[in-house]
């Protein structure tokens, strides 16, 4: 089911069982395109969307971006395009993920997490390298992960830290600036997402 307030830009696969809710923006193109809606160049813009997609309202989904199957997307979610997200992905409301981002399978991000891609507040070079979250990895509420870190599979985030440098698979960051720590035992399982 897709709303009929959702807008459609150029040419997006969405998969079986989706349900997309008012507001929703998907394969929004970059600025230069927008003005040239008869150009080859929209044929190339979109998304693809796997199935069993859930969206909340007032989300928007950019160009070139892959999400993969039995994915959640909480109200007011920016995504930027080139991102890939994998597989029984639940990412919370008013998170922002940007261009050039990798989220693997059966990962968690909680409300209100923003992940980065650009090193410099000043535009002094232009490398816009957004961080990897891997498999199974649980991102806490309010948490801001800084550019081109990978937080390793089964690693957990906790909520508010600000991580800038790369967590270890199964390792527990915490803090600002994060330190990294053992997890507890008790939370050394996979998600059930």
């Amino acid at each position: 089911m897709i709303h009929k307030s959702a807008r459609l830009y150029g040419k997006n696969k969405i998969g079986k069982n989706c349900i997309i809710m008012e507001d929703v923006i998907i394969g929004y193109p970059i600025g230069s395109l927008l003005n040239q809606s008869e150009s080859k160049e929209m044929d190339y813009i979109g998304a693809s969307l796997g199935d069993n997609l859930r969206t909340g309202h007032n989300i928007l989904i950019r160009e070139n971006t892959k999400i993969g199957n039995n994915v959640l997307i909480g109200t007011n979610v920016v995504i930027e395009g080139y991102t890939n997200i994998g597989n029984k992905v639940s990412i919370q409301s008013n998170v922002f993920i940007p261009i050039n981002t990798i989220i693997e399978d059966n990962v968690f991000v909680g409300p209100c997490a923003v992940l980065t891609n650009d090193k410099y507040p000043i535009r002094i070079k232009k490398e816009l390298k957004g961080p990897r979250l891997g498999k199974g990895a649980s991102i806490g509420a309010n948490s801001t992960i800084l550019p081109n870190v990978v937080i390793g599979e089964g690693a957990i985030v906790a909520a508010g830290a600000v991580v800038t440098k790369d967590v270890p698979p199964w390792k527990l960051a915490l803090g600002v600036p994060a330190k990294i720590k053992e997890i507890p035992k008790e939370l050394k399982v996979e998600n059930k997402i």
